[in-house]
């Protein structure tokens, strides 16, 4: 994978040994207007928080997107000032306080979250909610299945009747409903048959309970293949979007994943048991995906000329390397059989696409390491 010059140079500055992340906000901008050129005129884009939640991607995508997705008070603080949408399946008494006074649009995962949304709520019936349901299917490929199985998310299917009576007896007024089923899809074409979907069986359920039906929400999961093997093709998946202004969709990892490179020193080439490792100043505890996920990442060298040593600088030419981190754990690895053509101690690994669900979902102060350095570009300024 070929590393941008800027990327490249931004790298080289970082302190040494090096270790760090760098991202470029104008990646992240593109994909959103990717996604929102596929969009029907009207549809709402949100980006979920989660995904990456470092401010800076957040000032990034303000501009282009409608508004955040967040599920916790902590994403909410983040978002504050911004259109936002709410969700969750464990929102605590402070967080629901937090959503109604930013007039969040809330995802309610169940009854008693109704009850208390209502006995909280100012005036019921000025809340703006849709109700998360657990529909029995379609099934989609994806890394996580939300829906569709047994999972905490959202309401099952056959309980959606008792929940809009109990809405009603609140004096609450859903307008729509939630139903994200699945994370990190590939198949552009079945990701767009479940979004044609979802808006059927809206209109047959808001028709079947009387809801008057002004937002269907089908989340994220349009899928981001770490490997380079496939790709999402957005196209086919526009193409196959029914025109509805209904519609809302929440991505995260699509929109942030490419924003964002990790780049690590190799400290020691070691040779144990027929295999080669290269280990470096880092590993899984900045980028956890890779041994959550059970895949090998792929990297690219950066040479760097510079040795501060008077004995031979440790090198390997035309072999494969596992690339693995500084934790006392045979787990800390991010790629397996990664051919090269020649690294040295000294040079640093880069892993292209890991700005999303990379630093926020890793275990950070696993042995007390320093954090990696972190430098924000944007190549639109």
């Amino acid at each position: 994978m070929t590393l941008p010059a800027h990327v490249a140079a931004a790298v080289r500055e970082l302190p040494r040994p090096v270790c760090g992340y760098v991202y470029d906000a104008a990646v992240a901008r593109a994909r959103a207007r990717a996604v929102r050129a596929v969009l029907p005129a009207g549809a709402g884009l949100y980006y979920a928080v989660k995904a990456n939640g470092d401010p800076r991607m957040l000032a990034a995508l303000a501009g282009v997107v409608d508004g955040f997705e967040v599920a916790s008070g902590g994403e909410l603080a983040l978002a504050a000032g911004h259109r936002v949408l709410f969700g969750g399946p464990a929102k605590t008494d402070d967080e629901l306080r937090a959503a109604l006074s930013a007039d969040a649009l809330l995802h309610v995962e169940s009854v008693l979250e109704l009850r208390r949304l209502a006995a909280l709520a100012p005036d019921p019936a000025a809340v703006r909610l849709a109700l998360r349901v657990n529909r029995p299917g379609p099934v989609l490929p994806g890394s996580h299945a939300m829906t569709g199985t047994a999972t905490p998310f959202g309401i099952a299917e056959d309980a959606l009747p008792e929940a809009v009576r109990t809405a009603r007896a609140l004096g609450l007024r859903p307008h729509g409903f939630h139903l994200h089923a699945v994370s990190n899809n590939l198949d552009a074409p079945a990701h767009a048959a479940f979004v044609t979907d979802a808006l059927h069986w809206s209109e047959r359920a808001a028709a079947r309970l009387g809801i008057d039906l002004r937002y269907v929400n089908v989340g994220g999961g349009l899928g981001v293949d770490h490997t380079g093997q496939r790709a999402f093709d957005l196209d086919a998946f526009g193409a196959g979007l029914p025109d509805d202004p209904r519609l809302v969709l929440e991505p995260g990892r699509y929109l942030a994943t490419p924003a964002g490179w990790y780049a690590a020193e190799v400290l020691d080439l070691k040779h144990t048991h027929g295999r080669w490792f290269a280990v470096l100043r880092g590993g899984t505890h900045h980028f956890r995906l890779p041994a959550a996920w059970g895949y090998s990442h792929p990297f690219t060298v950066l040479p760097v000329p510079e040795w501060p040593y008077d004995f031979a600088r440790p090198q390997l030419r035309a072999c494969t390397v596992d690339a693995v981190g500084e934790l006392c754990t045979p787990r800390d690895v991010l790629a397996r059989d990664h051919p090269v053509d020649r690294v040295r101690v000294g040079d640093v690994l880069v892993l292209a696409n890991t700005g999303g669900y990379g630093w926020d979902i890793s275990h950070h102060d696993f042995l007390r390491h320093p954090h990696p350095a972190v430098r924000w570009l944007d190549t639109d300024a």
